[in-house]
């Protein structure tokens, strides 16, 4: 919410910036929040007159095909070395449990390790780089870029757009049932603790019965 608050005092120029270069430096490899960003950017797009879905959606594509493709080209230079100087600077992400892990994935699934790595965020952070590491074909690297930063980017795009659209036009078609039930619980709920509490007074005021001795 914060991030999408702060989105919202910008100009759509500056969302539709900031959106691709958040994008474009996490899948170069430094790990930034895109895709929070994203969801953020699109989610006020649908409540935002000024900011162009297809637009943003655009923006989102480019950043992420952009980003990749520059990670690769500094994985391929950069080799090894590379990955360790990374693991210094950010263990969280690039720590060598991490870096197995990923480098698992593209020996097992090569291009499609890029493709859907898009969909996850520690793949996403190593696509790039890790695919220029590992020597990976460029045609294939670059087909595997451009399909998954379109699905992913502006899929995601599409559907948090339409998902803010439906979700406040529902809530302006219904916001008086809303009200009505909370009216509703809150009366029930003052009647239940009236009630209550009268019946709580009411077993205090009975007298207390004194036991009879047996020879009375």
């Amino acid at each position: 919410m914060h991030v999408q608050e702060w989105l919202d005092t910008v100009p759509a120029a500056a969302v539709y910036a900031v959106v691709g270069l958040v994008i474009g430096l996490e899948s170069l490899g430094i790990p930034l929040p895109g895709e929070i960003i994203l969801v953020s950017a699109a989610l006020l797009s649908s409540q935002h007159g000024g900011i162009d879905p297809f637009v943003l959606g655009a923006c989102a594509t480019a950043g992420a095909i952009i980003g990749d493709s520059i990670g690769y080209a500094i994985g391929r230079k950069g080799g090894r070395p590379l990955l360790a100087w990374l693991g210094r600077k950010f263990p969280k992400h690039f720590s060598e449990g991490h870096i197995a892990t990923a480098e698992r994935s593209f020996q097992k699934w090569g291009m499609w390790a890029v493709f859907f790595g898009r969909f996850v965020a520690l793949l996403r952070i190593f696509a790039g780089p890790l695919a220029g590491v590992l020597r990976m074909p460029y045609w294939k690297f670059l087909t595997a870029n451009i399909l998954g930063g379109i699905l992913w980017a502006g899929g995601t795009t599409a559907v948090i757009y339409y998902l803010g659209v439906v979700a406040e036009s529902w809530l302006k078609r219904f916001s008086w049932l809303g009200l009505v039930a909370a009216v509703a619980i809150g009366v029930g709920s003052m009647l239940i603790v009236k009630r209550k509490a009268a019946k709580a007074q009411s077993v205090q005021r009975q007298p207390e019965t004194e036991p009879v001795a047996a020879g009375d």
